[in-house]
C-alpha cells in the first residue's frame, strides 16, 4: 500500500493511548513513520531543531496533540509553535485530540488558525482514517 503521508506526529503522555494509537497507525498503514513525544515540551524542542535546520523529511504532515500533559502541556505547545511554524514550507495538519468534552477547550483549540480539528479521545479507527484522509 502507498502511504499518503510520510511522518506523523503523536504528542501525548498517556502510553496505553499511544500504544494503541501507534499500531492503528501501523495495521492500516495511515503513514510510513510516526515520532512520538510524551509532553509539548520534548515535541517543542524537536520542532525548534528542524524548523532552524528545515529538513522536509524530518517535517510531519501531520499531528495529534493532547491537551492535558505534564511539563508542557497541548496550550502551551500551540502557543510556541505557532511562533515558529512561519518559517514552514510545508503545510502541517494539525489536530488536537482531547478527553476534555468542555466547550470552552474545543472553542479554544477552534481560535488556533493551525488546528485543524479537535477530536474527543478514545478515537475510533474510522475517526482515525478520516483525519488522515483529510491531509
Amino acid at each position: 500500500m502507498n502511504h499518503k503521508i510520510d511522518l506523523a506526529c503523536i504528542i501525548d503522555d498517556d502510553k496505553l493511548y499511544v500504544k494503541m494509537l501507534s499500531r492503528l497507525l501501523d495495521i492500516k498503514k495511515l503513514c510510513k513513520e510516526f515520532l512520538v513525544f510524551e509532553n509539548g515540551s520534548e515535541a517543542f524542542s524537536y520542532f525548534k531543531d528542524i524548523f532552524d535546520q528545515p529538513e522536509k523529511e524530518k517535517i510531519p504532515q501531520v499531528i495529534l496533540l493532547d491537551l492535558n500533559m505534564p511539563v508542557m502541556d497541548g496550550w502551551q505547545f500551540l502557543e510556541e509553535f505557532v511562533k515558529i511554524k512561519s518559517k514552514m514550507d510545508r503545510p502541517i495538519t494539525l489536530y488536537v485530540v482531547s478527553s476534555s468534552i468542555n466547550p470552552d477547550d474545543i472553542q479554544r483549540a477552534k481560535e488556533f488558525e493551525e488546528v485543524s480539528d479537535y477530536w474527543v479521545k478514545p478515537i475510533s479507527l474510522g475517526e482515525l482514517e478520516e483525519m488522515f484522509e483529510k491531509v
